[in-house]
């Protein structure tokens, strides 16, 4: 489901592809506060759906309280309710964790998943000009975050 979206590369700043072994890696990787959420179709089994949140920083404590988001939903299944129903499902898990905030950066060209965000009540901070340099073009980042 991840690939797609990074082979696009209109989504997201991950530039390229994950083998399974890779994601394995990655889930088993994760911080025991955090909070891994996978959307399942029941009528095949396909993953449509992934929201990952993470500690924003483990170099200190002082971001205890802040969590890092993530957001992924199949190209072909967009705008069918997956992602609030993963938003929610996170914001009840993250507050049982403790968390108070919700932070993360959004492609500043994937207005869709920006609207998204906002929808679910995060708010604009800032812009990181020229943040990521995806396939040889610079791209902004726009900073976003959610209070608990």
């Amino acid at each position: 489901m991840l690939n797609p979206i990074i082979e696009s590369g209109e989504h997201t700043i991950l530039d390229a592809p994950l083998t399974a072994d890779a994601e394995r890696d990655f889930i088993r990787g994760c911080s025991p506060r955090g909070v891994f959420l996978v959307a399942v179709d029941r009528s095949d089994g396909a993953i449509v759906g992934v929201q990952n949140m993470q500690p924003l920083a483990a170099y200190t404590h002082a971001l205890d309280h802040v969590g890092d988001i993530g957001t992924y939903v199949d190209l072909r299944r967009r705008r069918q309710g997956i992602a609030a129903g993963l938003f929610r499902a996170t914001f009840e898990r993250a507050r049982a964790k403790g968390y108070e905030k919700i932070f993360t950066m959004v492609r500043g060209d994937n207005t869709a998943a920006l609207q998204t965000y906002l929808h679910h009540g995060f708010q604009i901070v800032g812009v990181a000009k020229r943040h990521a340099r995806v396939n040889g073009r610079y791209v902004d980042e726009t900073l976003i975050e959610k209070f608990l």
